[in-house]
């Protein structure tokens, strides 16, 4: 139905950039006997009649859970906290006004080397659980070391184990873009081994809102597309 839906709204509006959030499969987490053939038959319509998709993983959200977040039993609840944190960031520009703001199209310019590569992995940080009252209070440097963090990305996949192509940042809260600036180049130049050669410039801070995030005084995320 999902993907029925994607491709009539692709007839109706093809100039508009379509982004979708989809939940991808694990084999250790699954609810449902039939999410490989749902994964199979849709992925087709997500890479020929989406723009941008970010892969969310159950798998990776049990884990933030568990290890991270320290909780033993984790609800749905909770999964959809970080599933919105997510998606709220990847929308800030477009809802705030902000410095180096952009709307999605250029995200996907800047982020997608071949139309059918537009599949990102995205990581936030700090994490939070749903029921959390405290105020956490990060630095810059803090927030890009947790972000590259494989236990922070949404999806069961480390980087490490292979290349960047493409990578965007989104920060949120009260920063200097100075040191924003000087974190990404940091970032590129300590991780310039796991960048690839051939796309000049793949790693830019995309966005910094000056809106804070609920309970969170700076927030980080960023979309990454790896090989």
């Amino acid at each position: 139905m999902g993907t029925l839906l994607i491709s009539k709204i692709r007839e109706e509006y093809p100039d508009r950039i379509m982004n979708t959030f989809s939940v991808v499969p694990s084999r250790k987490v699954s609810d449902t006997v039939v999410e490989p053939y749902n994964a199979t038959l849709s992925v087709h319509q997500l890479v020929e009649n989406t723009d941008e998709t970010y892969c969310i993983d159950n798998e990776a959200l049990y884990d933030i859970c568990f290890r991270t977040l320290k909780l033993t039993t984790p609800t749905y609840g909770d999964l959809n906290h970080l599933v919105s944190a997510t998606m709220s960031g990847v929308t800030t520009c477009i809802r705030f006004p902000g410095q180096l703001s952009a709307d999605l199209r250029k995200l996907a310019v800047n982020m997608v080397p071949f139309p059918c590569l537009h599949f990102f992995m995205p990581g936030f940080a700090p994490l939070t659980s749903h029921g959390s009252q405290q105020y956490r209070a990060l630095t810059v440097p803090e927030l890009t070391q947790q972000v590259f963090d494989a236990k922070n990305m949404v999806a069961a996949c480390d980087p490490c184990h292979s290349r960047y192509l493409t990578m965007a940042a989104v920060f949120r809260g009260q920063m200097s873009m100075k040191e924003v600036d000087e974190q990404m180049l940091n970032v590129q130049n300590k991780n310039s081994s796991y960048f690839v050669e051939w796309i000049p410039n793949n790693c830019l801070a995309h966005s910094r809102c000056s809106i804070n995030s609920c309970l969170l005084n700076v927030s980080f995320l960023f979309p990454l597309w790896e090989t």
